[in-house]
Order: structure tokens, then C-alpha cells, then sequence
């Protein structure tokens, strides 16, 4: 599954004209194109929610036939075999053979295999079609298979698996039309034939090599560019070093194409602000919604087209196929820090959002690997933490070349990179510390099948940002409008005579001051106090927090104060630069909390990880105040 769709994200409800829904589950190993496929049946209808009980998340979403007809389609995660050694393939397997309350037996299940790795998928095929459930075996890629001069007997196939095989290709969407028809129809069960028992992976194995050579199957020949590129990606010296250089470029790309956007999306808050202090004539109203919401929200609000670049070049990257092999390529540099690359794909997923990061550790077999990749995922830059490097960054680094040899990379771009880098090397030596001491335990093997190099579609990125913008603009709708309604509040209150007191005088002053002697060593006043207070709600809150204190301090009438010139005049350098590392260090994420206490059975866990990152922000930032200043 991608990056971004791991996350909780919103999605229609059935409607209530539908009625009863048949279920339909959608199945198959990974990187066969199962949720391309998801999506060109369900669009838009489509939501993503935890199993009650587990944190084994899938996709739920509509499939509408017509005349008023739709069939309800549950994703499961993908799996290689029905034999459970992970919580993946035992919810997989509770679902398929009806044995979780909390879902219906499947009325039929589409089994999703890649025509071009056929041979090997088919393992899958004997377990699933055991059931007894009516299936509809679709083998997608069907384009690559064609093209790369691949063969297949589909008739002899479907003989042989007594029911139905479709060839399709879930990119273009050509064949989804038989999908469609099997939907609609009566869904036959599979006309029984010699199948292994349900989790003898040998036998599988021995039965799908069999079934390929009645179908006369021929594996397409790899594209010769394929060949080529990997000879460049996966070379011990060359493959990190075009690793860097994709990075590099993608956040350059980032830091440099989202500026004019960013501006656009401020200015338009600007001129609504105004609009609004000019329209709404009650006073009080008018300092909420000009002073707090506009100016707290709209300075989160602001990065989003920095975020969706993010996803963007991320999505590109996972969906051609690269990704796989940056997998590959990490499993080396991981193991001399006692992990295996099985823990690289939710380390990686933890630079979109810890909380899917922290739920992706359930494919590790080995339970003190998982524990070590949950704890260290939150040191990982999510993209909550870019806003606020993005906002301190740009106030403080000039927008000049990192050097005179290498113009293209900009001193800003190189801080921002500097901070990815100082989070993964508290991760990776966190997890040193943690595999030679509490969590030491033997290495396992680390298998990885290499999907072929291919070129994302439009629709693919389009539902995947537009997920995550939606995640982006509710976040901001509920938390971050939530935290600056109450720092409004506690902004006006105590009255004094009928009237506000100066911000620092306030409620909220009063708790950033009670604050400021603690945090005074690293180069902090009281109003990054309250900035720190409310972040623990989510870290981009407080580029919300310190646009309405600024707001209020100068009032409705100044409402669009810049907050980097702000910042500017508040912090110094050495400050600046303190509050940078203590964000790429801190556990400020009270969902990331909640989910790693649900993930690992209690509060010790959470708690341990809270104290340690927390004590490393301090000193980390303790550190590089008095270095720099």
C-alpha cells in the first residue's frame, strides 16, 4: 500500500439507498497492483479504518454497478500465504474464512496476482480458492506481460484453477469490464479440483509450478532498461549515491517550487482577513476570527502545497518501482545498527506520519525488531515537522548557495536535509543502543520481491494527494482550530476592568512564563513556551500557536504580521537553531503516543519513548544554543 493511504483518512458513507451490500473482499500478494485496482473500482468511495481490536488497517469503499446496484470492497493488506506468521496474515485469514465477528464472511473475494511474476503468486491462488468461496482470480499487469513478449493460456489456466481468470491491466483499466461482470453476476463458487491443504507452503509451491506449465506460461522477458537501471540502483557504491542525489533533489524541488504557491495560499489569507475585519463589526468576534483562527490557522494552512510536493515526489518514487529498491539498498547500512529491512518500508512510511509508520511494524515476525522500529520511528521527519523547520529555516538561513562549487543546492535546502540526517542518526543509533541491550535478539532474513520498473499514472498520485490534503485541511479544521480558539480565550482572559489584558499578562502569558526559567537555557522565551505547550496536541500547531500570539500582539488592524521577521526579532541564531534540533528529537504527537501504547500492550513503552526522546530534545537543544551562540 502507499505512503499516504496508510493514513486515517475520511471517506463517503454508504448511502442509505444502496441497502444490503454483498462483501467482496479484494486480496493479493504485494506490489501486484491489488490497490490500483481498489481504486479504479471504488473512485472516490473509499475510506481507510482499523480492524476493532487491531491495528491492521484496510481500504473500505463502494464499487457501483449501476441501476442503482453497488457491492461494498474491503482491501486486505497484502499477504504471500494463508500460513500466519504475522498479525497482516491473521486478520487476513480471520476475514477470509469468516471467522472475525466484527466482519461479514465474504460473499466472494478477487484474487489479484501479477501476470509477470505468475509462477510465484500462484502459491496464493491454492489456498484462497480452497475456501470455497466464489473467486474471481485477476491477474493484472497484463499490459507489461504482452509487451515484454509473455504467453499464457488463459482458458487452460482457468481449467485448471476451476473458475474464472480475467487478464487486466488496473493502470489504463483495460479488462475491468469483466471485473464489473462478475460483480454483477451470480459470483460462482470455484468447481472443485486438487488443492494443497490450506497452509502447506511447499506443496503450494510445487502446485503453482504445475498449474503454470498446464497453462503454458512463459514469463516476460525483463525490459532491458530494467537491467540497466538496477545495475545502477542496487551497486553497493553507486545505488546509496544516486540514493543521496534523489533526495537531495527532491528537496530542493520542494524548498524552492512550493515558495510562489505558499505565497499565493498566504495572500489569499491575507486578503479574506481583511475581507473579514472589514465585514464583521462586533468587536470581540472580529478579534477571533481575524486575530486567532486567521492568523493560527492560516499559518499552518499556508504549507500545504509544500506537503502535497512531499507526497507528491514520494508517490512517484513508490509507485515506479525505486522505492523497492532503496529498500534493498538500506538493508545493508540497517544491519550494522541490529535491524533488517523489513524495518526500512515503516521508517520510511514514519516521513509521511509516525502513527502508519508505528501500525506497519506489524509485518515484522520478530517481536523485539518491532519494538525497536516502533520506537525509533517517531525520530524520523514527518511532515508535521516541516512546516516548522520550513517557517525557522526561511527566517533565519539566507536564500544564497550552500557554496560557490555547488550552486545548485541552497543553504536552505542543506539545513533542511541537515535535520532529515540528524533524525535518522538518533534513530539508527537508538536502535544500536536498543538491539545490543534490552531488544538484542538474531538477525532474520530479509526477503523482498523486486517489482518492474514502471511509470506512475495521474490517477494513482491524484487520489493519493488528494488524500492527504484532506488529511492536511481536517487536521487544521479540528486540532489546530481547536488549540487556537482556546489560546484566543485564555488570551483575553483575565479582564481587568472589562477589558483584555496584554498578552503576557493573560492566562496564556501567565503559563508560558511559569514555563520560560526552564526552557530560558535554550535560548527560549515564553512565547516559544506556549508554542511547546500546545504542540504536544500535533508539532505543526505551533506555527498556529505563534501566528495568533503574534496576531493578537499586534492587533486586527496588523493582523498579516510576517511570522519569520517576527520570529527574527525574538530568537537569536543559536535560538533558531536549539528550536530545530529540540523538534527533530521531541515527542510531540499525543496520536503517535496513543497508537504505540495500542501497538505494544501498555504504557511502558510509550512512556520510556516519551522520557528519552523528550530528555534528548533538551540536551540536543541545550547543546547547539550555547555552540552557536
Amino acid at each position: 500500500m502507499s505512503i499516504a493511504q496508510h493514513c486515517d483518512t475520511p471517506g463517503s458513507e454508504i448511502p442509505a439507498s444502496y441497502g444490503t451490500l454483498k462483501t467482496v473482499v479484494l486480496v493479493g500478494p504485494p506490489n501486484s497492483g491489488k490497490t490500483t485496482l481498489f481504486n479504479q473500482l471504488t473512485g472516490l468511495h473509499q475510506k481507510v479504518a482499523n480492524f476493532p481490536g487491531v491495528t491492521v488497517d484496510h481500504h473500505t469503499g463502494l464499487a457501483e454497478l449501476g441501476d442503482g446496484r453497488a457491492v461494498r470492497i474491503i482491501d486486505l493488506p497484502g499477504i504471500y500465504s494463508m500460513a500466519a506468521r504475522s498479525e497482516d496474515e491473521r486478520v487476513s485469514y480471520e476475514v477470509l474464512t469468516g471467522q472475525r465477528a466484527d466482519t461479514p464472511k465474504p460473499d466472494a473475494i478477487l484474487l489479484v496476482l501479477d501476470s509477470t511474476n505468475l509462477t510465484r503468486h500462484l502459491m496464493l491462488a491454492a489456498p484462497i480458492l480452497a475456501l470455497g468461496t466464489p473467486t474471481l482470480v485477476i491477474l493484472n499487469m497484463a499490459d507489461d506481460l504482452h509487451d515484454r513478449s509473455g504467453k499464457l493460456d488463459l482458458d487452460a489456466l482457468s481449467r485448471e484453477l476451476g473458475t474464472q481468470v480475467v487478464l487486466v491491466a488496473a493502470r489504463s483499466g483495460a479488462g475491468m469490464e469483466q471485473v464489473r461482470d462478475f460483480l454483477t453476476s451470480a459470483m460462482p463458487a470455484p468447481t472443485p479440483v486438487f488443492l494443497p491443504v490450506l497452509k502447506d507452503v511447499p506443496k503450494c509451491r510445487e502446485w503453482a509450478g504445475s498449474i503454470g506449465l498446464s497453462a503454458a506460461y512463459r514469463p516476460p522477458i525483463p525490459p532491458i532498461w530494467t537491467r540497466r537501471l538496477d545495475d545502477v540502483f542496487l551497486h553497493p557504491v553507486a545505488g546509496p549515491a544516486v540514493f543521496c542525489l534523489v533526495v537531495i533533489a527532491v528537496f530542493q524541488t520542494i524548498f524552492t517550487a512550493a515558495t510562489p504557491l505558499m505565497d499565493g495560499v498566504g495572500w489569499l489569507f491575507d486578503r479574506s482577513g481583511d475581507w473579514i475585519a472589514a465585514t464583521v463589526t462586533i468587536p470581540w468576534l472580529r478579534s477571533l476570527l481575524v486575530e486567532g483562527i486567521w492568523s493560527g490557522v492560516g499559518s499552518v494552512v499556508k504549507f500545504l502545497p509544500q506537503i502535497l510536493l512531499l507526497f507528491l515526489f514520494i508517490g512517484i518514487l513508490e509507485d515506479s518501482g525505486y522505492l523497492a529498491r532503496a529498500a534493498l539498498i538500506a538493508d545493508r547500512t540497517m544491519a550494522r545498527f541490529g535491524l533488517q529491512g523489513k524495518s526500512f518500508i515503516p521508517l520510511l512510511s514514519a516521513y509521511a506520519c509516525a502513527v502508519p509508520a508505528v501500525m506497519a511494524t506489524r509485518t515484522i515476525e520478530n517481536k523485539r525488531d518491532r519494538i525497536a522500529t516502533i520506537l525509533i520511528a517517531p525520530f524520523m521527519t514527518c511532515s508535521a515537522r516541516l512546516p516548522v523547520y520550513t517557517l525557522i529555516v526561511a527566517a533565519f538561513i539566507p536564500k544564497q548557495p550552500v557554496a560557490r562549487w555547488l550552486p545548485i543546492l541552497s543553504a536552505q535546502t542543506a539545513a533542511i536535509l541537515g535535520l532529515y540526517v540528524l533524525g535518522f542518526a538518533a534513530a539508527v543509533i537508538t536502535a544500536r543502543v536498543l538491539k545490543s541491550s534490552v531488544l538484542r535478539s538474531e538477525r532474520t532474513s530479509f526477503l523482498l520481491e523486486m517489482p518492474s520498473y514502471r511509470w506512475p499514472t495521474f490517477r494513482s498520485l491524484g487520489l493519493r494527494l488528494l488524500d492527504r490534503g484532506k488529511v492536511f485541511l481536517i487536521r487544521a479544521g479540528t486540532v489546530i482550530l481547536a488549540v487556537t480558539i482556546v489560546l484566543w480565550i485564555m488570551a483575553k482572559l483575565p479582564l481587568h476592568n472589562g477589558q483584555p489584558p496584554k498578552i503576557a499578562d493573560s492566562l496564556a502569558g501567565t503559563v508560558g512564563r511559569t514555563i520560560e526559567p526552564m526552557i530560558k537555557p535554550l535560548g527560549f522565551n515564553w512565547k516559544i513556551g506556549i508554542g511547546l505547550i500546545t504542540s504536544l496536541a500535533a508539532r505543526e500547531v505551533i506555527v498556529g500557536t505563534l501566528g495568533t500570539i503574534y496576531g493578537l500582539e499586534k492587533g486586527a488592524d496588523e493582523h498579516s504580521t510576517d511570522l519569520q521577521s517576527a520570529l527574527h526579532h525574538d530568537l537569536s541564531l543559536g535560538g533558531a537553531i536549539a528550536l530545530l534540533v529540540f523538534f527533530a528529537f521531541a515527542m510531540q504527537c499525543t496520536s503517535t503516543i496513543a497508537v504505540v501504547r495500542r501497538e505494544t500492550g501498555g504504557w511502558k513503552w510509550p512512556a520510556i519513548q516519551f522520557a528519552y526522546m523528550t530528555a534528548l530534545a533538551y540536551l540536543g537543544a541545550l547543546a547547539a544554543y550555547h555552540i552557536w551562540s
